[in-house]
């Protein structure tokens, strides 16, 4: 356990990915300084204290995004932050004050209470693959897109992408901060994130998958980058732990089309009555394959899809949100 004796900080604690990551650290070794919303909520930190070596080792701190220096006292003392912390929403009203300001201002506030603490070695940023595929630029089946790419601001502004601005607008941000006060930092771009679930209720990633399991006439005409969320945390640690780790760490085990996630489903679940047509008469092939190597590098294993999708698919069933 290369943990041992080390305090690190992951923000936005209780959330899909982030939970993963905790119950990582913790079998390392590690002491870990949980910020979430409200600690006081069973739903976001039951499932926490419940992690082997929660009891001796997991901290819970209440901390807001947006509350400037809240941050501060929890970061102190640690040799690593993991800023998982990030909205992600569907039907979004005010895009400038629900997603765009929580991702790049609190990105800020946080690494503005890092440059603070001296034992911090590094920030590791979860980002995301849309933080770097949104740029105008031609996409095809063939076309790898690595680390060298990054989305523009512009692009997603006018295509109403706001996801993906909120989450290009605060790796931006935060290179340009942590460049300016000699920080070192590496960011984390997953795909469309699947896998089984810690936290009690269905998080944005997953729901994509438990929609096609409520027996719609239809499947959705897109392309995803799908990646195991415990391929995810453990990049996260990874990229914390190689001393040679720098820049960015794209993830997607594969890009496929809903069509294939249906065909993928109906085989591990014969019995399941999934939809057999898509919403528009004409497919949209995979769009673009994301770089593996700069992750298999770091030591990244891929879980493959089908095995993400099964225990995904089990985790559900086990958490009472899906009975099928």
């Amino acid at each position: 356990m290369s943990g041992s004796g080390m305090v690190v900080c992951v923000t936005g604690a209780s959330g899909y990915i982030a939970s993963w990551l905790v119950k990582v650290l913790l079998q390392r070794g590690y002491t870990v300084k949980g910020t979430v919303r409200d600690p006081s909520d069973p739903k976001k930190s039951e499932h926490l204290l419940a992690l082997d070596g929660a009891k001796e080792r997991l901290h819970l701190f209440k901390a807001q995004l947006l509350d400037e220096g809240a941050f501060d006292s929890v970061v102190d003392g640690c040799v690593a932050v993991f800023h998982t912390a990030s909205p992600l929403f569907t039907n979004i009203k005010d895009p400038q004050a629900e997603m765009i300001d929580p991702a790049v201002k609190g990105t800020l506030n946080v690494l503005r209470s890092c440059a603070k603490v001296p034992s911090i070695k590094r920030v590791i940023l979860t980002s995301s693959l849309a933080a770097v595929v949104f740029n105008g630029r031609p996409l095809a089946p063939d076309v790898v897109v690595d680390d060298t790419w990054f989305s523009d601001p512009a692009f997603c502004e006018k295509s109403k992408l706001w996801y993906t601005l909120s989450k290009t607008l605060a790796e931006e941000a935060a290179w340009k901060f942590t460049k300016e006060n000699g920080m070192d930092m590496v960011t984390v771009n997953p795909g469309l994130v699947i896998g089984p679930l810690l936290q009690p209720a269905l998080n944005t990633s997953v729901e994509l998958i438990s929609k096609l399991l409520m027996g719609p006439e239809t499947f959705p005409n897109v392309s995803y980058n799908l990646i195991d969320v415990r391929d995810v945390a453990n990049a996260h640690v990874l990229a914390f732990e190689s001393a040679s780790a720098c820049g960015r760490y794209l993830l997607a085990e594969r890009t496929v089309h809903c069509s294939e996630i249906v065909e993928a489903l109906c085989k591990l679940y014969p019995s399941l009555s999934l939809p057999e047509k898509c919403a528009d008469v004409k497919l949209n092939m995979p769009t673009f394959q994301a770089s593996k190597e700069k992750a298999k590098r770091l030591g990244v294993s891929f879980t493959p899809m089908e095995v993400s999708l099964k225990e995904t698919i089990e985790s559900l069933k086990q958490k009472n949100l899906f009975s099928g």
